[in-house]
């Protein structure tokens, strides 16, 4: 029992290290309160992967980069940003699928922006300062609430519930100008029952691309009260502001050889750039909560929401058609005619998205119920104002002002029942209704469709697991889940003649998971089967803009290995493989034509799949160097690989980002005083080989003087990077 108890504490503050403990072992929720994180979250017992950080991982890993970067190193993941620092824009690929199709949640809240599906971590800059637990379900997992889950399932909890006092003071400097302060105060629970909390975080970074630069700005308050023993009440308020330089339209190959961080957005006549060319948003979370126990082991959830966003990205472009902003074209004085014009353009997004939710939770002798569900309502408005033109446009001239509505509604109910000591079978389902209306957009303001869907999302699966001196020592699963998804805003400018279908996925994991004195293991398999997934084709939608087509057939076959291994009380060793095959059966690919004015279309077989790397791996090793009564020294070193890369889904050998693997070294000295428990020094220099590589890329292709010509394009990476970090902690 002891030995085992002692292996297990090392493994922990291993994984701690390692961000990749897929959680054997399920600590209690406070029982007071189930909350929405947990009813949408998988527990040692389901039948599913799933990888859980605690606190303490998240914030000896936190530094000024984006919450996707704590997540690195687990499996099947693969990060990347616009700038190159992991400051700004940042991106997040699971097995493969883009964070569209990654399904996030704020304290049960959607995150996901209703019309892209996409998360803008940029939004909400610092979140992991404020955040005391994040787990990531690979794959299909378990019920959550908004767009449907393609990927994976990422939920975070900023709820804290600790009721002591604490205050966490950190300074980050960096490479690039990256520099960074974070405040996060509480207060212990009062006799009356109430507990406060207070986070504010700043944080900039000039970027590894040129003029990529990100200013962030974040706040978050949040107010408890403990009624009784079973009854709490929870208020958050999170606001967040960013303002950065637009790096997205990428490098291109060509570029990439003598100029890694050239950027080409705000281009002028003289070949300056536009010193404004920025991306502004600000985005708040309103949150209230009541949680209460009930008697004979019940308990319930209920919340209420509020998500506003608003800004706007700022651009200089060159030669604009005044046709394309409803305007006549120009006649100066002398009676020239002009046709197009340079001009400062501004794209507005005012959205609010609110709604309800509840969970209700009640335990049986040997089954475990769980019913909830989400009702929102997201209303946008899209408009754009040109500032200022050189000729023929008057100032803050607004050409389109266009509106849309989507009401989204979800319930489900779980259950677990205990089979036999070993054995534990889970079955859910899920009832999605999403109704979606855009009344127009920017280049087709007369295109107006609506939609309805309902979704039948079932799950069922069966968990084995054998525990020793209650530990659980061994586990083996099996599960089979269904999801549907509604396609993007974008998808829908195809035309009412040929509106796009849902995506739907057939998901089967098989999974083995054993813990012993010195070593941890697991392996997850996967076959996951799409029906009409949304792929770019290189095909031209109704206003000459790339978009996503259905097809047919195509699916994600995997497996997926990960273990630690304590050489020692100080040293311990971790690592994790995933190796794939991602294919589509049959391709449509459209290339332009500019001699013909018009498309050429070109079938395949058995592609891969875009972005989908094979082998995606990580290794590390954890060292504590020295322990004494009031200080130590910790040393960590991870390397993680990612396999080669095709940039579009033609197979295409010369389409493609190479293979690379990156290197991380992390120093953390700890000292703790009479006056204050804990003082950090962190050192992180990433990577430390200097490797040039790029995470991810597009292409597009075309005919002109009767060749096929192609332009690969890559966001790279900063070089070697230095982070310093001190942490003042009172508790």
């Amino acid at each position: 029992m002891k030995k085992t108890v002692i292996a297990l504490l090392l493994l922990s503050s291993f994984a701690s290290f390692a961000q990749s403990s897929d959680s054997l072992i399920n600590k209690s929720l406070n029982p007071v309160s189930i909350s929405a994180a947990s009813a949408l979250r998988v527990t040692h017992k389901d039948p599913f992967a799933a990888s859980t950080l605690s606190e303490k991982t998240i914030q000896k890993n936190n530094n000024a980069q984006d919450l996707p970067y704590l997540l690195q190193y687990l499996p099947s993941v693969v990060v990347g940003s616009d700038a190159g620092t992991g400051v700004g824009y940042t991106n997040m690929r699971v097995r493969g699928t883009d964070g569209t199709r990654i399904n996030v949640t704020l304290n049960g809240v959607p995150v996901n922006d209703a019309e892209s599906q996409a998360t803008y971590f940029v939004n909400f800059a610092d979140i992991a300062s404020s955040t005391n637990s994040i787990q990531l379900q690979r794959g299909v997992g378990t019920s959550t609430n908004g767009p449907g889950t393609f990927g994976a399932t990422l939920s975070m909890q900023t709820i804290d519930a600790d009721d002591s006092a604490k205050f966490i003071f950190q300074s980050v400097l960096g490479s690039f100008n990256t520099r960074k302060w974070s405040a996060k105060m509480q207060s212990k629970r009062l006799d009356n029952g109430l507990q406060f909390g207070i986070r504010a975080s700043t944080i900039k970074s000039d970027g590894y691309i040129n003029r990529s630069a990100s200013d962030l700005n974040a706040m978050q308050f949040n107010m408890s009260w403990l009624q009784n023993p079973s009854t709490k009440w929870t208020v958050v308020a999170m606001l967040g502001k960013e303002k950065t330089g637009q790096a997205w339209d990428g490098v291109t190959a060509d570029s990439l050889k003598t100029n890694r961080t050239y950027n080409g957005l705000g281009l002028k006549e003289d070949g300056s750039y536009y010193t404004n060319q920025t991306d502004n948003y600000q985005q708040n979370y309103y949150q209230a909560f009541y949680d209460k126990t009930i008697r004979n082991k019940a308990s319930m959830h209920a919340g209420i929401f509020l998500t506003t966003g608003k800004g706007y990205y700022e651009e200089y472009k060159l030669d604009q058609a005044y046709a394309s902003y409803f305007l006549p074209n120009f006649v100066n004085a002398t009676n020239d005619t002009f046709t197009s014009t340079s001009l400062i353009r501004q794209l507005w997004l005012d959205n609010k998205n609110y709604g309800a939710l509840f969970s209700y939770n009640q335990v049986f002798n040997k089954c475990t119920l769980t019913f909830g569900g989400l009702l929102s309502q997201y209303e946008g408005k899209h408009f754009g104002i040109v500032k200022w033109a050189n000729q023929g446009v008057p100032n803050d001239y607004t050409w389109y002002n266009l509106n849309s509505l989507k009401r989204d509604a979800n319930v489900y109910a779980k259950a677990r029942y205990q089979l036999s000591e070993q054995f534990i079978g889970f079955a859910e389902i899920q009832l999605r209704s999403v109704a979606y209306t855009m009344n127009g957009f920017r280049k087709n303001i007369n295109l107006q469709p609506a939609v309805n869907y309902q979704f039948f999302n079932p799950k069922m699966g069966i968990t084995y697991f054998v525990k020793k001196d209650n530990a659980l020592i061994k586990k083996a699963y099996a599960s089979i889940a269904i999801a549907n998804k509604e396609p993007n805003r974008d998808d829908f400018e195809t035309g009412n003649m040929e509106m796009p279908k849902p995506e739907r996925l057939t998901d089967i994991e098989l999974g083995y998971e054993y813990v012993h004195t010195k070593i941890q293991w697991s392996a997850n398999a996967y076959l996951m089967n799409y029906q009409n997934q949304l792929v770019n084709t290189g095909k031209i939608n109704d206003v000459g803009a790339y978009t996503r087509v259905n097809v047919g057939k195509s699916y994600r076959a995997g497996i997926e290995i990960q273990g630690a291994y304590a050489l020692s009380k100080k040293v311990q060793l971790f690592a994790n493989l995933s190796l794939s095959k991602n294919k589509i059966k049959a391709l449509s690919e459209y290339v332009d034509d500019y001699d013909n004015g018009n498309q050429q279309i070109v079938q395949h077989a058995n592609t891969n799949i875009s972005m989908s790397p094979n082998v995606v791996a990580a290794a590390g090793i954890h060292t504590l160097v020295f322990q004494r009564a009031r200080t130590q020294l910790e040393l960590d070193f991870v390397t993680k690989y990612v396999g080669k890369q095709y940039l579009d889904n033609t197979s295409n050998e010369n389409r493609t980002i190479d293979a690379y693997a990156v290197s991380d070294i992390k120093s953390t000295y700890t000292l703790q005083t009479k006056f204050m428990p804990s003082i950090k020094l962190q050192a992180a220099l990433t990577n430390i080989f200097n490797k040039e590589y790029a995470p991810s890329g597009y292409n597009y292709n075309y005919y002109y003087g009767g060749q096929l010509s192609a332009t690969n394009v890559y966001y790279p990476q900063a070089k070697r990077m230095l982070m310093l970090s001190l942490i003042f902690q009172f508790r």
